[in-house]
């Protein structure tokens, strides 16, 4: 997993900064009850999303368990960013209208224990806003990049703790029905085939390390032949899922 701590200084640079956060922000707001007035932000990262939600008469809280994340973020929110674990937050049950969780399950082996934690927390009528099927997003349009890595891909990514159809499950098993959907574009992210090929030759893509290093070699030389190694291929599109209390 990635050193959080490390690269808290450098992340939105990286993830799209400021325009980014605008359209992740902007579809959270899009899924939240109306009147919200209790908001948990939970693996809030740099606080870059998470201060766009503030509004007067919402009190908006971020949780991250990486210290150097919540620092930054907590120049951002004063007061408004604590050190918390997803599977274990910070409030009592049944107190706030929503827990907001952007871009958190797919980085788990099992989402359970946060989805549950989650349901806790939700007054009846609030609801658990989550990213799902996050790594699929870099491959949702067509691409010379996205037909490339398909064989490895299908033949070595597993079922993952953000699946759609995996949160819905455990959404039900814990009270949460479907509300609502959109998406958003993640701006800036898009990935070039000379991105590809450095992030999963540092070992950091799961389907590639899966696949072995003679797979893994002959993939970067594939990459390597595409044609404009340094244009970024389509930018990712995400998939937000509005769950409610009942």
């Amino acid at each position: 997993m990635l050193d959080y701590d490390g690269e808290a200084a450098t992340y939105d640079a990286t993830r799209g900064g400021e325009e980014r956060a605008a359209a992740a922000a902007e579809a959270v707001e899009r899924l939240l009850p109306a009147g919200a007035a209790t908001v948990l932000d939970v693996a809030c990262g740099t606080g870059i999303v998470t201060a766009r939600l503030r509004r007067p008469g919402r009190a908006v809280l971020g949780v991250d368990r990486s210290r150097g994340m919540a620092a930054v973020a907590a120049g951002r929110m004063p007061g408004g960013v604590v050190l918390g674990d997803a599977a274990r937050l910070p409030v009592g049950t049944g107190r706030v209208d929503a827990v907001v969780l952007v871009w958190l399950l797919h980085l788990l082996d099992d989402a359970e224990p946060v989805i549950a934690d989650a349901a806790r927390a939700l007054r009846p009528g609030g609801v658990l806003i989550t990213t799902v099927d996050k790594n699929r997003a870099a491959f949702g349009a067509d691409s010379d990049v996205a037909r490339v890595t398909a064989p490895l891909r299908e033949a070595h990514g597993r079922s993952p703790a953000d699946g759609r159809r995996r949160v819905l499950e455990l959404g039900a098993r814990y009270g949460l029905r479907p509300a609502a959907e959109t998406a958003f574009d993640g701006t800036g992210q898009g990935r070039s085939p000379a991105d590809w090929r450095r992030v999963i030759e540092a070992g950091r893509i799961p389907w590639a390390a899966a696949a072995g290093p003679h797979r893994t070699a002959d993939l970067c030389r594939d990459l390597a032949a595409l044609p404009d190694q340094h244009r970024p291929r389509p930018q990712p599109r995400y998939r937000l899922l509005a769950l409610e209390r009942t």
